[in-house]
């Protein structure tokens, strides 16, 4: 019984080292990574890349080699594979859409900052971080407010106006975050 326990032992040992080995060179290493998102800089002509400022496209690339990563583990298997470049598009091409739902990557294109400087909701010379944190907020009262995507494009449309819902959660969102308080003058038409 003691000879059944000790090589059973020996044997589940053996099993979690070559586990162990297998999974810590499933890791990328950075070269590999970098190399990857090299090849990403090929696909900056594409409508929703092209107006991406570097530090956001850095952005992208890394959930790009991230998702290829997890699918991947192993960097020779991916770059070895036939097709490889159809596959990195997939991708590409996946995380464009993922990042098309409304979340803070949508508003930031259909809502640009320098658009928002010269409207006076945000101040000049924000981070990356800090506009990405913008965003953010902006994209949840989106969608904690809107039921649907076409109730989302309605109110784009219809957003002709300071007081607009729209410009109500930029501003409150640019107050939240950056203390910056926002004054709406009304003006009133009378005939």
């Amino acid at each position: 019984m003691r000879k059944f326990l000790l090589s059973t032992f020996v044997l589940a040992l053996a099993v979690c080292m070559v586990v162990g080995c297998s999974k810590r060179q499933e890791r990328w290493s950075e070269k590999e990574r970098a190399e990857l998102r090299g090849e990403l800089d090929a696909y900056r002509e594409m409508a929703y890349l092209d107006n991406l400022a570097e530090q956001e496209f850095d952005d992208f690339s890394y959930d790009v080699v991230d998702a290829v990563e997890v699918d991947y583990p192993v960097y020779t298997t991916f770059v070895e594979m036939p097709g490889r470049g159809d596959t990195l598009e997939v991708y590409v091409v996946s995380t464009i859409v993922e990042e098309l739902r409304a979340n803070a990557n949508n508003m930031r294109n259909i809502y640009p900052y320098p658009e928002l400087v010269a409207d006076g909701i945000l101040p000049p010379g924000l981070s990356s971080r800090e506009q990405r944190a913008f965003y953010e907020c902006f994209a949840d009262k989106v969608d904690n407010y809107y039921t649907s995507v076409a109730d989302f494009f309605n109110a784009i449309l219809a957003d002709t106006v300071p007081t607009s819902k729209m410009s109500q959660f930029q501003r409150a969102c640019a107050s939240n975050l950056f203390d910056w308080v926002i004054e709406v003058d009304e003006v009133v038409i009378t005939d």
